[in-house]
């Protein structure tokens, strides 16, 4: 952009050309021909006597925006107090730069000047206002320009004034106050009518929108494509079917079905609806389509989880020579996440760097999710460290990236700088940070994650509430999950969580109450919900209930669900029916290691022993990987038999094959040993452990020790299982029973006095029985 040639006198309207094209234009270098327009203006005395080129000035200035400049635009003029033109024209200039505040004070400075106003003052004053008003600032100054207009008789038959005011009311919420304003205005058109359709649809009140939409038709004013473009959206969003179809006919019958910002609409509004082909059909048929247009379909896809359906979109998007923006990258970046395309994602990430677009906020968040759910802990952190404008999307994409890798320490050290930093935690930090919790074990952790939400009110919120449910569950407070489950809203997941969580415990009879109580409700069964409901019928030998559930899978073709067929694999193996968990395991098309594992165990518990070391071979051969409860099934399996050198066979096996032993491992080499007699080798391997034994190791060596009455290394074994759990009463009595069948009364009173002084009482039992349809439990002992 050249400035006039200086050959040539300048005049102003030669310059107001110029410094419109200018305005136009833009562009890094704008800032410099603007000022040298300027310049040329003072010097030639055109700015003293051209109100337009000072109007275009003022406007391109705040364009840039200079606001300063601007100012000394206005304040110089000589003509200023003579007319409201340049006022207004900062006025205008202000409120469309985002600055409604400053356009609100060019509106008092003009007034306290002197300056009468024009029939465009007020509008442009009172378009400041609505803006103030949604950022929170001047909420009472938009009645007082209304008071000076009516004052002044400019709202009797100014059509653009009466609009400006109906924009003003629905920008504060007060809709009747527009439709009030709206039935006094003499004289109204199209935008008059979209104005108050918009005032309705801004204050939620889409009955009144559709009825003031069919109103203007009938009063003869057609509709445009404003009028259409703001009511389908709403119609997808309140799911409004029937009439977001009227609209899409009322714009084939008007023409207005090829203009791009009213196809993109329907294109959302149908991928609301569910109605995936009618959306692709609108997509398809659009003559002209734009980067908003690829983004709806793709929005649309995403949401319904169709992700190859994006990836394909993408591509075509790609050869139609559309460039993908921040939207679509960060839309695509899910999708592939989902897909498991992490080659892809880090495409993405590589093309985003070449636009230089990675710091953009909304791609660096999804970058940052795709990383840390590929395991990627430390690029998703280096990508979190270079946004400079972090959002709460940020920091709760890296809490929960440090959460999901187990640097869950890291994660709560992140929350405390989150809030030094200004953002507040929310519903969403929340349900990332309370399964650190359960990994860690960490119920006061919990439970200040719990206090905090009940403070901020978002207890309510059903996904933290049912992460809350979890927490407990999982930390074995299963008495807090129940009180939170019963005082919260509930979906299937709050019924899951907890009917898994009270499988799990010795309360396993409220799993199958909560299942009945989940029909009741009307929420629907998933596979979580049979997975919960078996393994609670396995533990408490509900064969019964497990067949009849089992009856219930096959009618839902459920049962060859790999999950469910898993657990009825238990059910059967735990109920020694192993005819009927062998036909449904040579049912699984997939078997993967649990399968198997479920089968060894089983026949290795019900003394098969061949056949349970056949499946293990077997396994091998079907190119399943054994993992560490393959080795426990096995070793177990061995320790029933007394097969004392096949187990050191198989525990060497493990050790080659790089499966570090876990507590259980030890746990079945000291039983297996320990049956055996070999109790001086189980206190070896006992010594020699690469960590602290746990209860399962100790309980299993005194066990033993109970078997072949060695007292001195029951004590021992005793001595640390009163530590590690001393509310049990089973191993207590175990040792005061081994005293006492030595003739050792002294030592066995002692126990018990340590079981009074420590207030630890046999574990109550329960037995259960059906009545009609309900499952009854009984406490053996209570009254």
């Amino acid at each position: 952009m050249r400035t006039p040639d200086p050959a040539t006198p300048f005049t102003a309207a030669s310059l107001h050309e110029h410094v419109l094209r200018l305005h136009q234009c833009g562009g890094s270098g704008a800032g410099l021909l603007l000022r040298r327009a300027h310049a040329a203006a003072l010097i030639s005395g055109a700015l003293a006597a051209s109100l337009p080129l000072a109007g275009a000035l003022l406007l391109s200035y705040a364009a840039l925006p200079d606001v300063p400049s601007a100012r000394l635009v206005l304040r110089h003029h000589p003509l200023r107090l003579r007319s409201a033109f340049l006022w207004n024209s900062l006025s205008r200039a202000l409120a469309s730069a985002a600055l409604p505040a400053e356009a609100l004070e060019v509106y008092n400075r003009m007034v306290r000047s002197g300056v009468r106003p024009d029939d465009r003052t007020f509008p442009f004053a009172l378009h400041a206002a609505a803006a103030a008003v949604v950022a929170g600032e001047h909420p009472g100054k938009g009645l007082e320009l209304h008071a000076a207009a009516l004052r002044r008789g400019l709202l009797l038959s100014d059509v653009f004034a009466g609009n400006t005011l109906v924009t003003f009311y629905a920008a504060c919420g007060r809709a009747a106050d527009a439709r009030r304003l709206f039935d006094e205005m003499p004289a109204r058109d199209v935008i008059s009518w979209n104005s108050l359709v918009s005032a309705f649809l801004t204050n939620g009140m889409l009955d009144d929108a559709k009825r003031a939409v069919v109103w203007m038709m009938r009063s003869g004013v057609p509709v445009n494509v404003a009028s259409l473009v703001s009511l389908v959206p709403a119609c997808g969003t309140e799911q409004d079917e029937r009439f977001g179809l009227c609209l899409h006919g009322l714009a084939l019958k008007s023409g207005l079905d090829s203009v791009v910002n009213l196809s993109n609409a329907l294109v959302d509004m149908y991928g609301k609806f569910g109605d995936f082909e009618a959306s692709l059909r609108v997509f398809n048929g659009m003559p002209e389509r734009n980067e908003v247009s690829w983004n709806s379909a793709l929005g649309c896809f995403v949401h319904a989880g169709f992700h190859e359906d994006v990836l394909e979109l993408f591509r075509a998007m790609s050869e139609q020579g559309v460039k993908p923006g921040s939207f679509t990258l960060s839309s695509l970046l899910p999708a592939l996440v989902d897909l498991g395309y992490f080659h892809l994602g880090k495409e993405v990430h590589g093309y985003s760097i070449r636009r230089g677009m990675e710091l953009d906020i909304f791609i660096a968040n999804s970058l940052m999710d795709m990383y840390a759910k590929f395991g990627c802990s430390e690029k998703a952190s280096a990508i979190f460290e270079k946004i400079e404008a972090r959002n709460v999307v940020s920091w709760n994409a890296m809490i929960a990236n440090l959460a999901q890798n187990g640097a869950e320490t890291e994660a709560f050290r992140l929350v405390i700088e989150m809030q030094k930093n200004g953002e507040c935690p929310n519903s969403f930090t929340i349900v990332n940070l309370l399964p650190a919790c359960s990994r860690m074990a960490s119920l006061k952790m919990g439970k200040q994650i719990h206090a905090w939400s009940v403070r901020r009110s978002l207890v309510s919120d059903l996904f933290v509430s049912n992460a809350l449910i979890d927490a407990y569950a999982k930390c074995g407070q299963l008495s807090l999950a129940r009180n939170i489950f019963d005082m919260s809203e509930k979906d299937d997941v709050s019924y899951n969580t907890l009917i898994v969580g009270y499988s799990q415990s010795s309360l396993c009879f409220e799993s199958l109450h909560l299942f009945e109580q989940m029909r009741t409700a009307g929420v629907e069964y998933d596979a979580v919900s049979f997975m919960g409901c078996l393994s609670a019928c396995a533990n408490l030998s509900a064969f019964k209930q497990g067949k009849e559930i089992h009856g219930v899978l096959v009618r839902r073709l459920l049962s060859t669900h790999p999950f469910l067929a898993n657990s009825l694999l238990d059910l059967y193996t735990k109920g020694g029916m192993l005819d009927a968990a062998s036909k449904i395991f040579n049912r699984i098309t997939q078997k993967d290691v649990a399968s198997w594992n479920t089968m060894i165990l089983g026949y290795g518990m019900h003394g098969q022993l061949d056949v349970a070391f056949e499946l293990f071979d077997l396994m091998k051969d079907d190119g399943v990987d054994y993992d560490h409860v393959s080795y426990i099934a096995v070793l177990s399996a061995c320790s029933h038999g007394g097969l004392v050198d096949r187990g050191k066979k198989y525990f060497s096996q493990m050790l080659s094959q790089n499966i570090k032993p876990q507590q259980m491992h030890y746990a079945c080499m000291v039983d297996l040993l320990g049956r055996a007699g070999q109790l001086s080798e189980c206190a070896e391997i006992i010594r020699n452990m690469p960590f602290h034994a746990n209860s399962d190791v100790w309980g299993a060596l005194l066990g033993s020790c109970r078997i072949h009455g060695n007292i001195e290394l029951a004590r021992w074994a005793a001595e640390h299982l009163f530590e590690l759990k001393p509310e049990h009463s089973g191993y207590y009595t175990l040792l005061m029973n081994m005293y006492a069948e030595a003739g050792m009364w002294s030592e066995a009173h002692e126990i018990r006095t340590l079981m009074k002084s420590r207030k630890v009482q046999k574990n109550p039992a329960y037995s259960w029985v059906q009545n009609g349809n309900k499952l009854q439990a009984f406490l053996v002992g209570g009254a």
